[in-house]
């Protein structure tokens, strides 16, 4: 997932024997906040914690954001990852911690994949069944086409592509700041039908498209966000090659914070997160505004606790969603410019709901005997629960889950009104159209675990989509880190998170924004990268995102 808007090799930086940089022996042992206990908030802690800093991580809920993970409490050993579940093999920062921690991972069941064994498309009431693509028929192969074709005449995907491949930054860069300024007002859809390709075809095939999409599914809940955001994901592979950690994706986060690396300096051998913290990272934040002390620069980042406890830092690192910072954390303004808090405010995000039920076994590995096939497969539909995913732990017995529902936007609001019990009753009713030989229910164990991300007050949302014309705004966001021209009462606080990155929803993104971030701390407090490895900032001046009038 190497970005085209900042094309920094992040996997590089880290894998380098020389490490991330440090800070002068005077500024060890200094405490920094890190606001969210996610994977951003983790990474930038570990990293820190690791140079010699203390982090002091901040967290309103549990361990690990939007990488949760719950347990059926019938069968606690099947775990239903109600937020980010699948990780494509490109982002490599991301894999970085996942083989630090030594995570077993497994493919995902994305539709039509070599991980899945059956895929059924149920689109106006007319399922298809196939194994691979080659089993659809010709109108999937004429929209696929319609939609390579797209992307190769109005998006020049190979030549993208090969740039990426090769690491060739400065093609990339002249590649990809062309499109951005040819199409950053351009939405998904617009990109689609006005695309040469797509005119060719009929609606249906647009129509289809968007139920079916490519990849991970139907991608028509994106018509509306820009073009820029899908070819992100189209370029970098993030939409394909997908894997899932076994035990939950909650596990990256939880072990970071209990692993005690080897490379540790100033603190002793065994030093974890968890044993700086005691145990327990501290409660949810409040409050953001500048610090009183006089011994850190224009006196620091003072953070206000829920019940009224502060402390001040020498720096800050806040992983939240940004809207919290005008929501739900009284924010001191002055600590961004006017420009800043627009910016914050024109986030679009996501919203997004997971309903998994617990079933006695994986019954859908059984065969039907009338037409040969499995009694059911992951579903691709019109119908209310648009993705099926049948989810088991590799054995033919004992419990299994199924991931009855993954909605979006529209698809997911219809669900919000409504508790776990009636979004199941629901989407039976709907699968027993598709699957009239199957009863599903009868294979269902206890309470059905489910999710909506806007209800959450912690969050708001699922994850940031820009909308067309938002590309200024996700610029200033990224760029924040490098801070060398700001006033120093805007200097100290720090923004990360996949919402701040170019690849919003995706876990790569929180990676690198809190590397990011923890390049920006490092030399605020009079630090620097290695030579002979250059951070991101320190790389800032050749690779910065372009910057539009």
């Amino acid at each position: 997932m190497l970005s085209p808007d900042f094309p920094f090799s992040y996997d590089h930086y880290l894998e380098d024997p020389h490490g991330l940089g440090g800070v002068p022996e005077s500024a060890r042992g200094t405490e920094v906040a890190v606001i969210g206990a996610g994977a951003a908030g983790l990474v930038a802690a570990f990293e820190l914690m690791k140079m010699g800093l203390k982090p002091v991580i901040y967290e309103a809920g549990s361990i690990g954001g939007r990488l949760k993970t719950e347990r059926f409490d019938a069968a606690p050993q099947v775990a239903a990852d109600l937020g980010g579940m699948r990780f494509p093999t490109s982002g490599r920062a991301f894999y970085h911690y996942v083989d630090k921690l030594g995570l077993e991972t497994r493919p995902f069941p994305n539709p039509l994949s070599d991980a899945t064994p059956s895929t059924v498309i149920d689109l106006k009431g007319e399922p298809i069944w196939a194994r691979t693509a080659d089993d659809l028929p010709e109108f999937y192969r004429e929209m696929a086409e319609g939609w390579k074709s797209a992307l190769q005449q109005d998006a020049q995907l190979h030549a993208v592509q090969d740039a990426i491949r090769a690491r060739d930054v400065d093609t990339l860069k002249r590649l990809w700041n062309d499109l951005v300024e040819r199409l950053d007002d351009q939405s998904f859809y617009g990109f689609l039908a006005g695309s040469d390709a797509f005119r060719q075809l009929s609606h249906e095939h647009l129509e289809t498209f968007g139920q079916v999409g490519f990849g991970t599914g139907g991608w028509d809940t994106d018509f509306t966000n820009s073009i820029l955001e899908v070819l992100r994901v189209v370029f970098t592979d993030a939409d394909d090659n997908h894997r899932s950690i076994v035990g939950g994706a909650q596990r990256l986060p939880v072990e970071l914070w209990h692993h005690t690396p080897e490379d540790l300096v100033h603190w002793p051998k065994g030093t974890s997160l968890a044993s700086l913290h005691g145990g327990a990272p501290r409660g949810a934040v409040t409050g953001i505004h500048r610090g009183q002390r006089a011994d850190l620069p224009a006196g620091g980042i003072s953070i206000t606790e829920k019940w009224g406890r502060t402390r001040e830092f020498a720096a800050a690192v806040v992983t939240c969603q940004s809207w919290l910072l005008s929501s739900r954390i009284d924010t001191d303004e002055a600590l961004f410019t006017p420009s800043m808090w627009r910016a914050i405010e024109k986030s679009h995000y996501m919203l997004s709901s997971k309903t998994f039920v617990l079933v006695d076994r994986p019954f859908w590995r059984d065969t039907d005997p009338e037409t040969g096939q499995p009694v059911m497969s992951m579903t691709l539909t019109d119908r209310l629960p648009r993705a099926t995913y049948l989810l088991d732990e590799g054995g033919d017995e004992g419990p299994a889950s199924i991931l009855l529902s993954y909605t979006w936007n529209d698809d997911a609001l219809k669900w919000l009104a409504l508790d776990a019990s009636e979004r199941t009753r629901l989407m039976l009713h709907s699968l027993h159209k598709i699957y009239p030989n199957i009863d599903i229910g009868a294979h269902i164990i206890g309470e059905p675990l489910t999710v909506s991300w806007e209800a959450d007050p912690n969050f708001m949302g699922a994850f940031k989509n820009n909308l067309p014309g938002h590309y200024r705004y996700q610029e200033m966001l990224f760029g924040h880190f490098v801070q060398n021209g700001f006033p120093e009462h805007q200097r100290g606080l720090f923004l990360a998170g996949d919402d701040i990155s170019f690849t919003a929803g995706w876990a790569e993104g929180a990676v690198t924004t809190a590397l990011n971030a923890v390049w920006g701390v490092v030399h605020h407090l009079g630090g620097a990268s290695h030579p002979q490895n250059p951070g991101p900032g320190d790389m800032w001046s050749h690779l910065a995102p372009i910057r539009l009038s």
